[in-house]
């Protein structure tokens, strides 16, 4: 089968693995809940089919996040563990991905209701991208969609990495523009360099957009679902600082994303491991017991 649009059902058996449910849909892709009749274990199957030469870029794209998330194995990053080809020897068509079943809901969707567990989420995923980063990989694409907030079994929210599908290389300068509008850096729109600061700014644009509900001004000026156009860096507003618009946002975590999303790389704060141990930091002061007084 290799239309999307006559769907697995329930029950039925899918390179080995039982279908027990559809769970999500994409451009041209559809997520599955499967289980291994052998080991009993859940995955996440993501099934990616190329019916045209436009939907070629979606197989490319599925590759992609095979290939970086096999090179890592840091636990806020979802694993994919296997990749199934199908078509002809020289020619792919229809590719399946079996990924870690992630339970939760997006950053997107939902935030956490206090300030200390919404800076753990943010800790756990700049470690993620930390890893990543010190793999030679960036991201590219981060957004509150792509970090999954669970909880585990001792009560502690916990934060998932996904979509590494417009991942690359450090250094890596793309043909095209790729990103989201509301958290997209000026170097992806104008196509340089992506490195370890692009990931840098997309974060604390997700930051930003958690802490306050509000989008940073970026260089695609307006919303543009179609990515066309674009500002000249000295044009970007500057965005409002946190703490104007949320006044319970500490200095010290205001200053962290303020710093974050710099128009100009060399002004960001240098690298996110630095970003994870300040987070780390104000997490330690926000949960400290409060003092008392004599």
């Amino acid at each position: 089968m290799t239309e999307l649009t006559a769907a697995w059902k329930k029950g039925d058996s899918v390179e080995g693995y039982r279908v027990m449910s559809e769970i999500g849909r994409g451009a041209a892709s559809v997520i599955y809940l499967v289980q291994d009749p052998k080991s009993k274990q859940i995955w996440a199957l993501k099934h990616v089919v190329k019916n045209n030469p436009k939907e070629q870029r979606f197989l490319d794209q599925t590759e992609t996040e095979y290939k970086i998330a096999s090179q890592l194995d840091h636990d806020s990053i979802r694993k994919i563990p296997r990749i199934i080809k199908k078509g002809s020897l020289l020619k792919t068509n229809e590719l399946y991905l079996v990924m870690e079943l992630v339970d939760g809901i997006s950053l997107h969707e939902e935030q956490p209701d206090d300030l200390p567990t919404t800076v753990d989420i943010f800790h756990q995923t700049a470690s993620a991208l930390g890893q990543m980063h010190d793999r030679g990989y960036v991201h590219a694409d981060m957004k509150p969609h792509n970090v999954i907030v669970g909880v585990d079994l001792d009560g502690n929210h916990t934060a998932k990495l996904i979509d590494l599908g417009q991942s690359c290389k450090t250094g890596t300068i793309k043909k095209r523009i790729q990103g989201t509008p509301d958290y997209i850096a000026p170097e992806q729109v104008h196509r340089r360099e992506i490195t370890p600061k692009t990931d840098v700014y997309n974060f604390g644009a997700t930051m930003y957009w958690v802490l306050t509900g509000k989008n940073i001004p970026t260089a695609m000026g307006t919303k543009n679902d179609s990515l066309m156009g674009s500002l000249d860096d000295a044009l970007i507003n500057k965005a409002t600082p946190v703490k104007e618009i949320n006044p319970l946002v500490p200095d010290r975590l205001n200053d962290l994303v303020m710093q974050c999303i710099e128009v100009e790389p060399e002004n960001r704060v240098e690298n996110m491991d630095i970003v994870s141990d300040k987070l780390d930091m104000i997490l330690g002061i926000l949960r400290a017991p409060p003092i008392q007084a004599d």
